[in-house]
């Protein structure tokens, strides 16, 4: 027989594991660290100009950044620091480096959602998030899944419950439950309401005096931040329920889109979810503070199945909540929930594989145009960095053969590039705060 000691002992076990291999992955300190990037990555795969060119324009102006010079003197390694101040003071043709941002509006936010596991999640938003750090913008990820994945390959561990999402929707409710018992009016009936009162084991928990940088961490990436989730979070479902039995007119999937329009609009460029492998407290938060809802999906009939699953308990879901349109604070967001944009992509998809051609075929004739035109591939490069943590970006080179890591990094270049056109469209519908 097996209790619940058992299991946590079986973890224990598992955490000791857990934390040699974060050492074998990074570094002897198990602190992720980024690489440097070629002078060839910087002007032809980042810049996009030729490298000639990029040498004259550093040959001109020795005040640049000159990037560090191998001993043979025949490649310069540039760390994303100095490639984006080469991206401030260069123009190309009279064209300024730097990456679109609409004037006066706050952070596009992006959900890459879907309750089918293995559909790629974690490994998109990683992906997205260093391909578009890479095109010179600032990046908020929000892990909401408890498996912590995108938080590990960002080099975090040891999180702290109270610092993960969770965290930000206890602090909500025991704010949103402030506002409303000093409200003269009901959220719905118009008449007053009795005051609601959180038990001690809510409220002095400390979280109050949490400032929204606590709940930020920074990553490898010096452009790149992280509401980071961990292991423990997954109870956040089973204290959801019962935060909304002691208010239930806490509007708990607008905690995050709350805490998010509390940052300073230029903070960040593009905010990416992590979401989890099922439509809860958790995911439904990340649905409603989203602008754009990323699908990604395998190429088989069960992954087709599933995603078609998703799209309808997600509209139930949303269909639901909706009731809640009195509830929720003004000028936090609309109700019915409507994003800008719905997006397919196909992940792990093979070109020569038959079925994967057919079923690439019938996600098009379903869902037409919403099916982005550029699957992510499955090559053995990708296989390689997913085993390590790590991005194709954050994977050098030299330790494959250049063709074997450039085809991987054209997919994911190309499917980054699409979502970035259409996060920049639906950037055009979000209102600019006055």
């Amino acid at each position: 027989m097996y209790t619940h000691e058992d299991l946590a002992k079986m973890q224990g076990q598992s955490l000791k594991m857990q934390g040699w291999i974060r050492q074998q992955t990074f570094s002897p300190e198990m602190a992720k660290t980024l690489r440097r990037f070629s002078s060839w990555e910087v002007a032809e795969l980042i810049f996009k100009v030729n490298q000639s060119t990029l040498r004259g324009r550093l040959a001109a102006d020795p005040s640049l950044p000159q990037g560090m010079v191998e001993e043979d003197g025949r490649q310069r390694w540039y760390s994303l620091e100095e490639v984006n101040e080469l991206r401030r003071r260069l123009k190309v043709n009279r064209k300024s480096m730097m990456p679109t941002r609409p004037v006066g509006k706050r952070a596009i936010r992006a959900a890459i959602a879907n309750f089918k596991g293995g559909a790629g999640k974690s490994t998109v938003a990683l992906h997205f998030a260093h391909a578009a750090a890479l095109d010179g913008y600032r990046v908020l990820c929000v892990d909401f899944d408890p498996q912590a994945t995108l938080s590990h390959s960002m080099g975090l561990s040891d999180v702290a419950e109270e610092f993960t999402v969770w965290g930000v929707m206890a602090r909500d409710l025991i704010q949103e439950t402030a506002r409303m018992n000093s409200s003269v009016q009901g959220a719905e009936s118009g008449t007053a309401l009795p005051r609601r009162r959180l038990p001690a084991s809510v409220t002095d928990m400390g979280l109050t005096d949490l400032r929204n940088s606590d709940f930020i961490k920074p990553t490898s990436w010096p452009t790149i931040d992280i509401i980071p989730s961990c292991a423990n979070a997954a109870f956040v479902e089973f204290a959801s329920a019962q935060y909304r039995h002691l208010n239930p007119e806490w509007s708990f999937f607008a905690s995050v889109s709350r805490f998010l329009d509390t940052l300073p609009d230029d903070a960040y460029d593009m905010i990416i979810f992590d979401c989890p492998p099922a439509i809860g407290y958790q995911s439904m938060n990340a649905v409603f503070a989203a602008d754009v809802l990323y699908i990604p999906s395998g190429p088989g009939y069960w992954e087709y199945d599933s995603t078609t699953s998703f799209i309808g308990q997600l509209s139930e879901a949303l269909e639901d909540l909706s009731r809640f349109s009195n509830a929720v604070p003004a000028g936090t967001m609309n109700l019915p929930k409507a994003f800008c944009d719905v997006r397919f992509l196909l992940t792990r998809y093979e070109p020569s594989n038959e079925l994967h051609r057919a079923m690439r075929s019938a996600f098009g004739k379903v869902f037409g145009d919403r099916v982005t035109e550029n699957p992510i591939e499955m090559t053995r490069a990708v296989e390689q960095s997913g085993r390590f943590l790590s991005s194709i970006y954050e994977m050098d080179y030299r330790e494959m053969t250049r063709e074997t890591w450039r085809r991987a990094r054209g997919s994911f270049d190309v499917a980054y590039e699409e979502f970035r056109d259409h996060l920049i469209s639906a950037w055009d519908e979000l209102e600019a705060k006055i």
